[in-house]
């Protein structure tokens, strides 16, 4: 099932997903966006004490799905089957997509239908009860973590995409900061919890040393 928008006033590419108010989750995300306020990256993604990893993963997870939505809903006029024609994240890396289920053969396609494909299957697994549980008491899936795993690791791409292909657009629109600051985020948080292969992140390496390098 897709969602995308005909219209992009709304800035989102795919509806904001919602963590439950009053949710235990709810309130982690609360930490989370407290702590990120006071600057300091490193110590914002930390595990709070005394919670679940595999709740904070969740919650940050989703956290990111809904932040890399709005940056690419805000790009997405410059993004077309003419403009990516392949989904790339610059001249030596290209993905092809696959689900494991609907698409079990990977396949070529656009920038944009690949970036579909992988936002709705995202937003699939975050809908799934069974493994982004949002009651209390209802246990994390034993796969739990590598599932998060993959989603991070196919969110990452959106970022690679973004910053190789759509660099100047995003500069046009004046939200250069708000996506270093999105995606230096995202980078302490999967560095912290060891959650995407240093292989998989060789598209932004040059990028993501100058980020982290002036926090060590």
């Amino acid at each position: 099932m897709s969602f995308l928008f005909g219209s992009r006033s709304s800035k989102t590419f795919k509806p904001k997903k919602n963590i439950p108010e009053g949710s235990h989750q709810y309130e982690l995300l609360k930490h989370a966006e407290a702590t990120l306020g006071s600057g300091n990256l490193r110590m914002a993604v930390m595990l709070p004490d005394g919670e679940d990893l595999n709740e904070w993963v969740a919650v940050n997870t989703v956290d990111f799905f809904n932040q890399i939505n709005m940056l690419y809903g805000t790009i997405t006029d410059f993004c077309s089957e003419d403009s990516c024609p392949v989904m790339s994240a610059g001249p030596k890396y290209e993905y092809h997509w696959a689900d494991g289920t609907n698409i079990k053969k990977p396949i070529k396609c656009s920038a944009p239908k690949y970036i579909d494909y992988l936002m709705t299957w995202v937003q699939d697994q975050l809908d799934d009860e069974t493994l982004f549980p949002s009651k209390i008491g209802v246990p994390f899936p034993k796969n739990f973590m590598s599932v998060a795993k993959t989603i991070l690791k196919r969110l990452f791409r959106v970022y690679a995409h973004i910053y190789h292909q759509h660099f100047d657009s995003v500069m046009q629109l004046q939200e250069e900061a708000h996506l270093n600051t999105s995606f230096k985020h995202f980078i302490f948080f999967v560095q912290e919890f060891n959650l995407i292969d240093r292989k998989e992140l060789a598209p932004l390496q040059e990028l993501i040393e100058k980020l982290t390098t002036k926090d060590r």
